[in-house]
């Protein structure tokens, strides 16, 4: 949000049913939490912009509009912003304001094709945004949207009863070998698996399963990649023994996860691996990752 306020007014916006609307919370720039509203795929967007006059205090503008945007912001080589949705209404012409003024504003059936995302290097944002003219500088309030992409699987995703097996393996010392029944799942699926132990001649202390988002900014050769580790547990404490088996069951609607997004509008990409680590008694670190795929239901 950006207003100045040395100007004599206030702007606010308000969307249509909004107190009863589903939010989403998330995090700002600065890490504080806030709650949007949450809106779908070809939903109108309408609301009301309510300016009110400080100390009633005449102010003259240049007109008043209001734009529903959607932009990407990258932060390779600078900050970038990508529009990729611009709508505009005028809301009133060049005049003078005497007394507080509310308008009326309605975006319909709006194609909302790419899903809103924070990450590292990126934010994929709409937002209303109003801009009141002035001569030295104008006056501009924004109030942000949450957009959600339901029922779109993933490019690239294999069927959903295909089989995924891992193996963690060093000659003549160890074999592991970790199966999950799929590769694809819902946002709160269950991901079911198990961990066979085939050959173990070394001295394992204990052993994680980790799921870890790679975000991707940008086109080689300048592109950036950034991994997050979502979540991590301990699996296993103390030696196996050949022939073991660990049963696996990770409950993934209690972590903060986002679908598997590919090069959305040329800009960026991530993907979520599922990564298994073995730690030895002297500390050396043994591992194997495999990409699943995620998506809203």
């Amino acid at each position: 949000m950006s207003l100045f306020f040395k100007v004599p007014l206030d702007i606010e916006v308000r969307l249509d049913g909004e107190d009863s609307r589903e939010t989403v919370e998330v995090k700002s720039a600065k890490g504080r939490k806030e709650k949007l509203p949450v809106y779908k795929d070809g939903e109108t967007v309408k609301g009301q912009v309510s300016v009110r006059l400080k100390d009633n205090k005449r102010v003259e503008h240049l007109g008043i509009k209001v734009q529903l945007l959607g932009s990407i912001e990258t932060k390779v080589d600078g900050i970038k912003n990508d529009e990729f949705l611009s709508m505009a209404h005028e809301l009133a012409s060049p005049g003078d304001l005497r007394h507080p003024e509310t308008y009326h504003f309605e975006f319909r059936n709006v194609e909302k094709q790419y899903e809103s995302y924070r990450g590292k290097n990126v934010r994929l944002r709409y937002y209303i945004k109003v801009t009141l003219g002035r001569k030295s500088a104008d006056v501009i309030r924004e109030r942000e949207l949450w957009v959600f992409q339901k029922n779109q699987l993933p490019l690239g995703a294999t069927k959903p009863d295909a089989s995924i097996k891992m193996d963690v393996g060093i000659e003549d010392c160890l074999h592991i070998e970790f199966e999950y029944s799929r590769n694809r799942f819902s946002l709160k699926d269950v991901i079911v698996g198990r961990i066979y132990f085939l050959l173990v001649r070394l001295k394992i202390k204990h052993m994680e399963l980790s799921l870890i988002r790679r975000e991707s900014c940008g086109a080689p050769p300048n592109q950036v990649n950034d991994s997050e580790t979502l979540v991590r547990f301990e699996i296993m404490d103390g030696a196996p023994v050949r022939g073991e088996t660990i049963p696996i069951r990770l409950f993934l609607g209690g972590f903060d996860l986002t679908p598997t997004y590919r090069d959305v509008n040329k800009k960026f990409s991530t993907r979520t691996f599922l990564s298994l680590v073995l730690i030895d008694e002297d500390a050396r670190r043994y591992f194997k990752q495999s990409e699943i795929f995620l998506y809203r239901e």
